[in-house]
């Protein structure tokens, strides 16, 4: 069996120290050593690497298009398609692409980053298609929030059909837009909705759709997308407690500028509450995703707090020295683990 380069090692060095332990026999050592051996290189990954940097161009490339006035006029000029035919031809392409990547999935279902890379295009697709229905029907009355609460359910039932868990992030991406559309409408736009700025109003959605994931964990139509609808809730929550701490309910920045920011210690409080309570839910019931978000953002906190309360106050040798022994320490805890040095003592 091949296996990756790291793997390997770990386990030529679990097997080296049973054998000292007198846990298994040299006979044994070496007929497990010779059941694996490392891969030269690790093709998969630079597969998947490659698509994703494939994909992330092509929407930045859409995107420098789409701000080029010089091109949009040049479109204007060369032809004047109504939005209800580009809607329609995007349409008609994005089926076709689906069409076609449910095909390959069954005809060729290793190639597992070309299928993604044609679903994600497809994806792209559908969202230009809506946005010029939208065009289409437009009122002039700014609630477009409609169009991407349309997304939800538009994604939300390709994601089933075609089990695809790479739609599915885009029905969370939506939903979540759509949250943070609607509240501005509902809010006329004064950048408070029920008393809540944007940072705030995403804290109550991610821990919503997190209790929403873990309520419907055993539901059998939603188990395969469990995992990937508990992560982004967590990111909704976390990203969202950790932007609190910062800017606090503030609406504005000009707000923001005109107060200290040792006034908002009380945000930063709950943030670091809510990561430490993340970190006991996580080595209680086993849950390794929330082990590992309360662990990375409450460092992630910690170093902003620090960066707030000494960058001013500090000499910057100073502040620098300590940044890097921490950050040192940190390296130091994580080589012993990763090479398990303490099954070694």
């Amino acid at each position: 069996m091949k296996i990756d380069q790291e793997k390997s090692d770990f386990l030529d060095e679990m097997l080296d120290h049973w054998q000292e332990e007198n846990l298994l026999t040299p006979a044994d050592i070496e007929k497990l050593k010779a059941s694996y051996e490392a891969k030269s290189f690790d093709w998969r990954r630079l597969a998947q690497y490659s698509f994703w940097v494939a994909m992330a161009c092509g929407v930045i490339s859409l995107g420098a298009l789409l701000i080029d006035n010089k091109f949009l006029d040049y479109l204007k000029n060369l032809y004047d398609t109504p939005n209800s035919i580009i809607s329609l031809l995007s349409a008609a392409g994005a089926g076709i692409l689906y069409k076609i990547s449910f095909t390959r999935k069954k005809t060729m279902p290793m190639q597992v980053f070309s299928n993604d890379a044609i679903i994600f295009t497809a994806v792209m697709l559908t969202a230009n298609a809506i946005a010029y229905l939208g065009k289409t029907f437009d009122k002039g009355d700014g609630h477009f929030s409609i169009l991407i609460l349309l997304s939800v359910f538009i994604y939300g039932i390709l994601a089933y059909l075609f089990k695809s868990r790479l739609i599915w992030i885009f029905v969370l991406i939506s939903l979540g837009a759509w949250f943070g559309t609607e509240t501005g409408y509902m809010s006329r736009d004064n950048l408070y909705f029920l008393g809540m700025n944007y940072p705030l109003r995403f804290v109550a959605f991610g821990l919503a759709l997190t209790v929403i994931s873990l309520s419907l964990k055993n539901v059998k139509i939603f188990r395969q997308f469990y995992d990937t609808t508990y992560i982004c809730g967590m990111v909704y929550l976390f990203v969202s407690l950790w932007l609190i701490s910062v800017f606090g309910n503030f609406g504005t920045l000009d707000k923001w500028y005109a107060i200290k920011q040792i006034s908002l210690f009380y945000w930063a409080i709950i943030s670091a509450v809510a990561c430490v309570a993340s970190i006991f839910i996580g080595l209680k019931y086993r849950d390794d995703i929330a082990r590992e978000f309360g662990i990375t953002f409450l460092f992630i906190n910690l170093y902003t707090r620090y960066f707030e309360y000494f960058w001013d106050s500090w000499h910057k040798a100073l502040f620098f020295s300590v940044l890097a022994a921490s950050f040192w320490l940190i390296g130091r805890k994580a080589e012993k683990i990763w090479n398990v040095e303490f099954l070694k003592k």
